[in-house]
């Protein structure tokens, strides 16, 4: 009877470390570290034990801690690249998407002395739109052409 409750113990320990690691894994993809996550917690910052009923639902729904990680991993990407914020919950609302879950692609625009540039298929131009929104023919070198990040 003993070993039947050694065991029954042993395995109640390991979930706990499981869940313990979805929700640090969590931490991490938000760029906290373990000392930083015991520092908040004790600060009352973060409330650990909210965390760990989703981090729970999250390792049933996944089936493993890892594939709960790759999911986290997953939503994080998707949410930076957006500039969003997320919890463990948005994995779920997710879940059945994360397959289609892209980065939102990083698209650079055509710019001319902080002007806009739209490129004409037909003519074969470049054209630059003033404040006015008339587009001007572009008569400079290409290599004038400043390529701006947009978000």
């Amino acid at each position: 009877m003993k070993k039947t409750k050694k065991k029954k113990t042993k395995k109640a320990i390991r979930k706990e470390t499981d869940i313990q690691e979805i929700v640090n894994h969590y931490f991490y993809s938000k760029g906290l570290n373990l000392e930083q996550i015991k520092k908040d917690a004790k600060k009352k910052k973060i409330i650990y034990s909210r965390f760990t009923r989703p981090a729970k639902q999250l390792l049933t729904l996944a089936g493993s801690v890892e594939k709960a990680k790759e999911a986290i991993d997953k939503v994080a990407q998707w949410a930076s690249s957006r500039n969003l914020d997320y919890a463990i919950e948005t994995v779920f609302k997710k879940w059945l998407e994360l397959d289609r879950l892209k980065p939102k692609e990083i698209v650079k625009k055509p710019y001319y002395k902080n002007n806009p540039m739209i490129w004409s298929e037909s003519k074969r131009k470049w054209y630059v739109i003033d404040e006015y929104g008339d587009w001007l023919e572009f008569a400079e070198k290409e290599t004038e052409i400043e390529w701006k990040i947009i978000k």
